[in-house]
């Protein structure tokens, strides 16, 4: 079982930021979060990628499942994307080979929306792509998500992001395109035939936009909480893709940090930070860190069984779902009055299929009940087609039941 070591060795030179050779002693501890350079001072050595052909999902078996599958629910979804979105249409949409830049959320949601559309538009579509293949078989679908990543990467796309301290939204927003991307690309890429040039295009082009976006630091706390989870998210996947290990080992080093920094009680305390949202943020750290363990398992390490300081992946799922049950439970960490609209929105738990595809738990698969069928344009796509178990529900539970999760008056409905 893998665990942090008590000293740290610097790494070869490249998007983690290591050099050579010297020990650096670390001080651990629940209260005490991992430092940036003791982040890039881990010895990650061990890990290599070992199948560049492995999506985050075993393609084959899953087919193979649901061509045999007689569960109602995986049915309808496989029905509704058999017959996916028109090729020439997608095709039609401009590459962001210009500047790109994007409002903040918070202060400015309306025009954050808008600017944010194009980005939206790119996740939705190659996601929707790589799960009509999934539910048809179809060629088609996984010929045209080549082509359009092509298209993309002929234009150099994504590439022009703006980023300064005082504006990081285009850089945070650029997280998930690439994300979803890779993740989509990862399902279709060993699955056409006589595309060559346009996959090591795609390759490349992807390998480059992942080391200088993840070349970016970050200023505290983008630098070491969800978003630089969202960054390993890609590098974890392109870096299997690409045979990179340097950009797989980046992955890992988001799940070391994770585990390091958190509390006794399975709190991320960065997370914890965010006041009222500090529920929402616990939940929203785990939408990406289930996916990057999924990943990096599938390259044969066992992860979700990794332990810093005595603690795992599991503490912090369990904390999660306790205070989405009763947020009295983050006790002293942030006030009990918690925002409760990402409730509503299935889009948040994607994460749940994944660690539910391996772990059982009573309360997570109550939960998940109310939100299936489970859709994430970037974080993982259509989750509940990839993973559920056939036996674990076959039918959808009304949408409106939702709203017993969230006390009646909450701000979001």
């Amino acid at each position: 079982m893998p665990t942090i070591p008590t000293t740290l060795r610097r790494l070869t030179a490249g998007a983690l930021g290591l050099c050579a050779a010297v020990a650096v002693p670390l001080t651990a501890g629940p209260a005490d979060a991992l430092t940036l350079e003791e982040r890039r001072a881990l010895d990650l050595s061990e890990y290599k990628v070992t199948d560049p052909g492995a999506s985050y999902f075993d393609v084959a078996e899953r087919r193979a499942l649901l061509d045999r599958t007689r569960n109602p629910m995986l049915l309808q979804i496989a029905q509704d994307l058999k017959t996916g979105p028109s090729c020439a249409q997608l095709l039609a949409l401009p590459p962001l080979d210009h500047r790109i830049r994007i409002p903040g959320f918070y202060p400015q949601p309306d025009a954050w929306r808008v600017a944010a559309q194009p980005l939206f538009q790119f996740e939705d579509s190659v996601t929707e792509l790589a799960g009509s293949y999934v539910a048809s078989g179809d060629p088609y679908y996984a010929e045209c998500l080549v082509t359009f990543l092509d298209k993309w990467a002929q234009a150099d796309a994504l590439m022009d992001f703006h980023y300064t301290i005082a504006e990081p939204q285009a850089w945070y927003s650029t997280e998930s395109m690439i994300f979803a991307a890779a993740l989509a690309y990862s399902v279709v890429r060993n699955e056409v035939e006589g595309m060559h040039d346009a996959t090591e295009r795609v390759d490349a082009w992807m390998r480059r936009l992942a080391k200088k976006h993840s070349a970016i630091p970050g200023e505290h706390p983008s630098c070491c909480n969800n978003h630089f989870y969202r960054r390993a998210l890609y590098a974890a996947m392109v870096g299997v893709m690409s045979e990179d290990d340097e950009l797989f080992r980046f992955g890992v080093s988001a799940i070391y940090s994770a585990l390091h920094d958190m509390t006794d009680e399975g709190a991320m305390p960065l997370e914890m930070q965010r006041g009222r949202r500090a529920m929402h943020y616990q939940n929203y750290a785990l939408l990406y860190l289930i996916p990057i363990m999924q990943i990096v398992e599938r390259q044969g390490y066992d992860v979700f069984e990794m332990t810093v300081n005595g603690n795992s992946i599991h503490d912090a799922v369990r904390f999660a779902i306790n205070v989405i049950e009763d947020p009295n439970r983050l006790g002293d960490l942030a006030p009990t009055d918690q925002y409760k609209g990402f409730l509503l929105d299935d889009q948040y738990f994607a994460w749940m299929e994944i660690y539910l595809s391996r772990f059982d738990n009573a309360k997570l698969s109550e939960f998940i009940r109310y939100q299936r069928p489970v859709y994430n344009r970037s974080a993982g796509g259509y989750v509940t087609l990839y993973f559920m178990d056939p036996d674990a529900q076959i039918q959808t539970v009304a949408r409106d039941k939702r709203k017993t999760l969230v006390t009646e008056g909450e701000e979001a409905w």
